[in-house]
């Protein structure tokens, strides 16, 4: 079967546009946080981040219901087998990671702080690699370690002053609950990314603030709530559901590779808006992270490969993966979201492990 790239390629630029536009979210949202930090309980403030994500979400599910309630395509929502996945995402992603960033953030420089975030792309990498079967190659291994190097001298920069550096062992702790849940998520990447944002952000935010309740911590005030809740729905909700749409296009490493502009974004942040005084390390993990950040976003990936037939939803334009008869009536409008089969197909072209591309490398 013939085959034009132009497609894939314009997917894959859209999942570098999500990816990046999530990563300037949640990069923002660190060094607000931080201002957070002192007035709020860590675990509180997880919470009430979490559940103003969830809750912004909930009311732009409910508005977006409304507004397509009389048409035909409705975005793919999440199935009994996509349940489990989910779960072990919220689990991970959504309570034990923004508890412990919380609590490195109160031991940790926010600029600091940011940039060491750029550990989660590293974690998440390394599990989809080695634990999901994600192929990669040396540029992008390379730039991997680049990362982890930069990490590596962040922590180091705490140790005259802290001893054991607990905040950056904690911020790490918090990368890799992340890592996890970005691997989790991917499996169900092709449902509505504004649904799984949605619950994410309820049952984690209402589940840290239980805690934070049975600990005896108190709520903050009103103003200081609404705040949080409002970093929560741009850093944590709209991030997220940007995020999920970056994981449908591009796969789980390389949406982590991007997402590691996050830390630069909270970094810059930090150094105005916080008066953080970087020291020399601090640029040299910059260029370090920069230089791995370069690697990722130059890889080009191209060689022939066969895809096996597929049954599955999402909402998808009639490309070179989509060559599907409808057996109801369509009304020719692209895209258009349905269950669709796919055939058997071979052949070569530019591509990220997305949905369609979670083939062997031998």
């Amino acid at each position: 079967m013939a085959f034009s790239s132009s497609s894939p390629s314009h997917s894959t630029h859209q999942g570098v546009v999500y990816a990046l536009l999530a990563a300037a979210l949640f990069g923002a949202s660190t060094p607000f946080a931080k201002t957070l930090v002192g007035q709020v309980a860590p675990v509180t403030l997880a919470g009430i981040l979490y559940l103003g994500s969830g809750l912004g979400l909930l009311a732009c599910f409910l508005v977006r219901a409304v507004l397509t309630r009389n048409t035909k395509d409705k975005p793919a929502t999440l199935t009994t087998a996509d349940l489990p996945w989910l779960a072990g995402a919220i689990a991970f992603g959504g309570i034990a990671g923004p508890v412990l960033l919380m609590f490195g953030l109160t031991l940790t420089p926010a600029s600091s702080a940011s940039l060491l975030l750029n550990i989660e792309g590293v974690l998440t990498a390394m599990l989809a690699w080695f634990v999901f079967k994600e192929n990669f190659d040396r540029r992008i291994f390379i730039g991997m370690l680049l990362i982890v190097a930069a990490g590596i001298l962040l922590s180091w920069e705490q140790v005259p002053k802290l001893g054991v550096p607990w905040g950056a062992i904690a911020i790490v702790g918090a990368c890799l609950c992340w890592g996890i849940d970005n691997n989790l998520t991917r499996k169900v990447s092709a449902s509505d990314a504004l649904q799984i944002a949605a619950l994410k952000g309820l049952v984690a935010g209402s589940v840290n603030l239980a805690i934070a309740m049975a600990l005896g911590y108190t709520l903050p005030s009103v103003s200081i709530a609404l705040n949080a809740g409002f970093v929560g729905f741009c850093g944590y909700g709209l991030s997220l559901v940007m995020f999920v749409l970056a994981l449908r296009h591009l796969g789980t490493a390389r949406t982590g590779a991007y997402f590691s502009a996050a830390p630069f974004v909270g970094a810059v942040i930090s150094l105005f808006m916080l008066g953080d005084i970087p020291g020399l390390l601090f640029w040299l993990a910059a260029a370090l992270m920069a230089a791995g950040i370069w690697l990722h976003l130059t890889e080009n990936h191209e060689h022939d490969h066969e895809h096996e037939p597929l049954l599955h939803t999402h909402v998808h334009s009639h490309d070179a993966h989509h060559q599907h008869t409808h057996d109801d009536s369509w009304d020719g409008k692209e895209p258009h979201v349905h269950t669709h089969q796919h055939l058997p197909l071979r052949h070569a072209h530019p591509h990220y492990p997305d949905i369609h591309h979670r083939h062997d490398h031998s």
